[in-house]
Formats: C-alpha cells, sequence, structure tokens
C-alpha cells in the first residue's frame, strides 16, 4: 500500500469510529474487531495489499507497543478508587501474583507436553500469555477516576498490575533457553529480577507520583497560583518513572502503573485536607476600595480545589490510547496469512480461556471475599492482546532463535486474535447479563 492509501484507510477508520460511537456501544461487536476485520481484509488473509512482518520489524513493533502499554497502565492507575483499601486490593493483587504463576505453569505444561516445545520456551510463552492486556480491555474495565463497580476494578487493577509481574517469567524463560543470566540455583532471578525489580520499580513509581502530586498541588494554590500542562506533566511522569526504573533494572511497568495510582491518591488526599481545613487560612483578606480596611473572607465560603494532573491528563492519555489500539490491532490483522490458522494454536487459545484461566482465578481467589458471580466473571474476561505482543518482541530482540521466534509469533498472534474476538463478541451481553442480576448494594 502506498503512503496515500494508507492515510485514506487510517482517516476513514478514525472517521467512522468518531461518527458511530453510540452506535457501537448497542451493537454486538468492539471497535478492535473492526479494527481486526479490516487488517484481515487489506492484510495477506484477504487482499494481500500489506503484510506486516512481526519477526522482521520486532524492534519497531518492541517500541510501539511498549508505549501503548505505558499509556494504558497510566490510564488504568487514575482511575484507582481511593482510599487504597487494602482489603478491597487483595484480590487482584492475588490475581496478578498467585493467579498469574499458576497461569505460566499451566501455558508452560501444555506446551511442553502437547505442543513438543523445550521447557525454557513453555515457560516463555506462558509468561507471554499470561497478562491480561489493559489496552483491548476497556469495556470491562473502569471508566472513569470515580467508578467504584469491584468487578471493573479487579480486572482494571489486575492488568495494571501484572504487566509488571509477568516480567520475572519471561526472564526466567529466556534463562532457561540460554539467553539471560539467572545465577547458581537461579539465585540470581530470584533476587535481582524478583525481588529487587518488582520492589524497586514499586518504590520509584510511589516517590515520584507523591512527588509530582505534592509539587503540582503546591503551585498552583496560592501565593503561586501557576498554570499547568497537565498533558505534558503526565508524560513526563510516564517517561522519568520508566526510564529511571529500566536504567536501575527495574520493572517499568510496574512503576508507571503504581506512579500513577500514587498521583492520584496523593492529589486526593491534599484536596480533602484543604477541604477540611478552616477557609480563612487559605483565603486572603479583602480590602475595601472606598474605606481601606480589609475584611475577613467569608466562613460560609467554599473554595474551589485547584485542578489536578491526574485528571486532567487522563483524556489526552485515553485518546492516545484508542489512537494505538488502531495502529496495533491493525498490524495483528496484517501479520496473518490464512496458513497462520493451526489446530496447536487454536488448541492452545482455547486451553488458556476455557481452563487456564478459569483454574488459576478460582485458586488466585480462594480466602478472599469475591463474590462467585464477580469470580465467574473475572475467570472469562482475561483478555490478551497489546501486552503479550510487547513480550514476545522483547524476547525476539533478546537473541530467541528464529525457528522457535516464528513459532511463538503465530501462536501468540492467534491467541491474541481469537480473544480480540471471542472475548469481544461476549463482553456486552455478558456484562448486561452481569448488571441486571446485580445484587442491590
Amino acid at each position: 500500500m502506498t503512503n496515500a492509501q494508507w492515510f485514506v484507510l487510517i482517516g476513514g477508520l478514525l472517521l467512522v469510529r468518531g461518527l458511530t460511537p453510540s452506535v457501537l456501544k448497542r451493537s454486538p461487536v468492539t471497535a478492535a474487531m473492526i479494527y481486526l476485520a479490516v487488517g484481515l481484509l487489506v492484510g495477506p488473509s484477504v487482499l494481500n495489499l500489506f503484510h506486516f512482518n512481526p519477526l522482521k520489524e520486532s524492534a519497531l513493533l518492541e517500541v510501539l507497543t511498549e508505549i501503548a502499554v505505558l499509556i494504558s497502565l497510566f490510564s488504568a492507575g487514575v482511575k484507582m478508587p481511593v482510599p487504597f483499601n487494602a482489603a478491597r486490593w487483595r484480590a487482584p493483587l492475588m490475581l496478578a501474583t498467585v493467579s498469574m504463576s499458576i497461569t505460566v505453569a499451566l501455558v508452560a505444561a501444555f506446551a511442553y507436553f502437547v505442543l513438543d516445545l523445550p521447557l525454557g520456551a513453555g515457560v516463555l510463552l506462558g509468561a507471554i500469555l499470561a497478562p491480561t492486556d489493559p489496552v483491548l480491555a476497556t469495556d470491562v474495565q473502569s471508566r472513569h477516576p470515580g467508578d467504584r463497580d469491584q468487578l471493573r476494578f479487579t480486572l482494571t487493577c489486575e492488568a495494571g498490575m501484572n504487566d509488571g509481574s509477568a516480567f520475572p517469567f519471561v526472564m526466567l524463560g529466556l534463562g532457561m533457553l540460554g539467553l539471560h543470566e539467572l545465577g547458581d540455583a537461579n539465585l540470581r532471578w530470584a533476587m535481582v529480577d524478583v525481588l529487587w525489580a518488582t520492589v524497586g520499580g514499586i518504590a520509584i513509581g510511589i516517590v515520584a507520583g507523591v512527588l509530582l502530586a505534592r509539587l503540582g498541588w503546591k503551585l498552583r494554590r496560592v501565593p503561586h497560583q501557576h498554570e499547568l500542562m497537565d498533558d505534558f506533566l503526565g508524560l513526563g511522569l510516564i517517561g522519568v518513572v520508566y526510564g529511571l526504573s529500566v536504567m536501575l533494572n527495574a520493572w517499568g511497568f510496574l512503576a508507571v502503573f503504581a506512579a500513577a495510582v500514587a498521583l492520584r491518591q496523593t492529589e486526593l488526599k491534599l484536596a480533602k485536607a484543604a477541604q477540611q481545613a478552616p477557609f480563612a487560612r487559605e483565603a486572603a483578606p479583602v480590602m475595601s476600595t472606598a474605606t481601606g480596611e480589609t475584611t475577613p473572607p467569608s466562613l460560609d465560603a467554599t473554595p474551589e480545589p485547584p485542578p489536578m494532573v491526574s485528571q486532567g491528563s487522563l483524556v489526552f492519555k485515553e485518546h492516545l490510547e484508542r489512537l494505538s489500539e488502531v495502529m496495533l490491532v491493525l498490524l495483528v490483522g496484517g501479520t496473518l496469512f490464512l496458513t497462520s490458522w493451526s489446530w496447536a494454536a487454536v488448541g492452545l487459545a482455547l486451553f488458556l480461556f476455557l481452563v487456564a484461566r478459569p483454574i488459576s482465578v478460582y485458586l488466585g481467589l480462594l480466602g478472599t471475599r469475591t463474590t462467585w458471580r464477580i469470580r465467574g466473571m473475572t475467570g472469562w474476561f482475561g483478555v490478551r492482546g497489546i501486552g503479550s505482543l510487547y513480550y514476545l518482541m522483547y524476547a525476539i530482540q533478546h537473541g530467541l532463535p528464529e525457528a522457535l521466534a516464528l513459532e511463538l509469533i503465530q501462536l501468540t498472534l492467534i491467541v491474541v486474535t481469537l480473544s480480540i474476538l471471542l472475548h469481544g463478541i461476549s463482553v456486552k451481553p455478558l456484562m448486561a447479563h452481569f448488571w441486571k442480576h446485580k445484587a442491590p448494594g
């Protein structure tokens, strides 16, 4: 395809998407399904107008998916409810750790015993497919910072955390394939890739988020009252936190999510504290132009809280998230040939959706107060997408042999494609049924 044809295709898709949000809400399909269908149509599966080769373009695709996931993680973190509650966060924490580990193990076993892959490749494949996606799962994720629905919170928070918690298993798989140093008895992996990288990433994110929240709050209040560019501040926070984490061998995805959560939590705590403080401390006395005397401010007045960086940057991030979804799902469709579909790949996808995900969710949520209805919905809506593509490209860029890389590409792309189709076609009727029969309160 020529550049002009690409402009027409992308521009046409954006126009259609911009004109039909209400139609899409009522239709049984999602936006990602439409993008995928267009990609399959113009790709090698049908018209063969273009073909995107993920092996040759792995460096480019790694960067594109990396940026998309970072933006989505920030958006997810900002939408987390306030205040932080350990009891409420227990379910997603268990999903991002226990359920993640079980999923990796089950997929690795399937790959080893059924697909005849080396054990290291099975662990790597499990790590690639285990994390749920924060980009494509918008229909089942928190819609705004004030959304307190438990199901959407659980799925959003899990997706925000498990994109970071999957990284140690990626490094374990690469190490078992001889592409990463694990150390004696895997000690280096446990201490550096698991302990330090996880704790370090969370710490970097929390410190950066709190500092930006306090700095922005101070600059916007009297006596400074500076105007700030929230979009740039949000992007800057993502860049600094992610860059520092990578430089210090910490998990950057986890750091960005933690930074967004800390930013939002801190800003709302500052706003609440300001509202509870006497207004006389915040307002300056008013001088009368007639008498020259000063008059104290009315104690009945309510001060307007200053704008927040987290809220101001969210809309811009969501727009970027939608644009990245258009581009990357189109590329997924443009990678697939009709011969890409195999019983092995389809079987892996069905095993992941119908066996590994439900079992891992059931075991991970044992002992929590999560209702069985939410457990059932969570067990099905483990959407796979852009995060899986990133981990795959990351592995390829770290020296994955070409033959193995091609096999993992085929398996991953089919899983992502079937996730877009199966989860997409079921999300609206299942969510409608869930809300219809949801117990009051």
